[in-house]
């Protein structure tokens, strides 16, 4: 197996470093230049656009661990999809890459179905 030189991967390294920068500087700009003016409507619950009514209700745990759930495969999907494209040129070692990438997902969906997320209380 030959590697590449770190000089074709300077491109990704840039773009990482651009994208870390912009986020940054908008986190910083924002908290700096704001306003701070807090009053009790911006520190009200917010309940698409409606004043609250009643107490607020928080969803259960249960709804975020599901929805990484969904996270969790849908990214599984983006990263199957350029190896069903690529199969053929990446031969048996990109088969035995993927089956580990596969197993690992799998056991992470039996440790959160055995430790109860799956069941919706």
């Amino acid at each position: 197996m030959v590697l590449a030189p770190i000089s074709e991967y300077i491109n990704v390294l840039v773009y990482l470093a651009v994208a870390l920068a912009i986020g940054v500087l908008a986190v910083v700009v924002g908290a700096v230049l704001g306003p701070k003016r807090p009053s009790r409507a911006k520190l009200m619950a917010y309940e698409s656009g409606n004043d609250p009514a009643g107490e607020v209700k928080r969803f259960p745990v249960h709804f975020y661990a599901v929805a990484m759930l969904f996270i969790i495969f849908d990214v599984e999907v983006a990263f199957l999809w350029p190896y069903a494209v690529s199969a053929g040129g990446l031969g048996l070692t990109g088969f035995y890459v993927l089956l580990i990438f596969t197993v690992l997902l799998f056991v992470g969906f039996l440790y959160e179905w055995f430790k109860g997320v799956m069941k919706w209380h």
